[in-house]
Parts: structure tokens; sequence; C-alpha cells
């Protein structure tokens, strides 16, 4: 190692960019949410736990949209019927 090293060009932020279409954030969740998606990750023969919490998230989001597209149809039908 060098006795001194020389920082005066260093920049401070993550080492490597955002992939395109993503955002780096910082989220706080429970340990045992962690603790359950790392071992998801781990049985499944391994991968990325956050790529998972992602995926999770994104699935959720379109069942919601086909949740409310389904109770719609289901009240048109209803009132067609009533």
């Amino acid at each position: 190692m060098k006795p001194e090293y020389d920082f005066s060009k260093a920049r401070r932020g993550a080492v490597m960019p955002a992939a395109p279409g993503k955002t780096r954030i910082t989220i706080r969740l429970d340990a045992d949410v962690i603790d359950w998606f790392k071992t998801q990750v781990n049985e499944a023969g391994g991968g990325n736990y956050q790529s998972l919490i992602n995926e999770t998230l994104k699935s959720h989001i379109k069942q919601q949209g086909l949740e409310r597209t389904l109770r719609r149809l289901i009240r048109e039908e209803l009132r067609r019927v009533a």
C-alpha cells in the first residue's frame, strides 16, 4: 500500500450507474421480509433477492389492475341483470 493516496479527483456516489429503466432508491424493509426473499432465492438455486422483490411488486401491481377490471365488469353485469 502507498503511504499516501491522492483523493483530489475522487467523486462520491455509486460505483456503477443504475441500468437503464432502473432507479436507485433507499427503502427500509423489515428484516423478516428480506430474510424471506433471500431464502426464496437460495432455495431456487441462486439469483438476486432485490430482483425478486421487484418482480413481486410488479406482479402485485398487475394483479391490482386485473382485480379492479374484474370488479368493474361484475358490477356492470349485476346492474344489467337487476
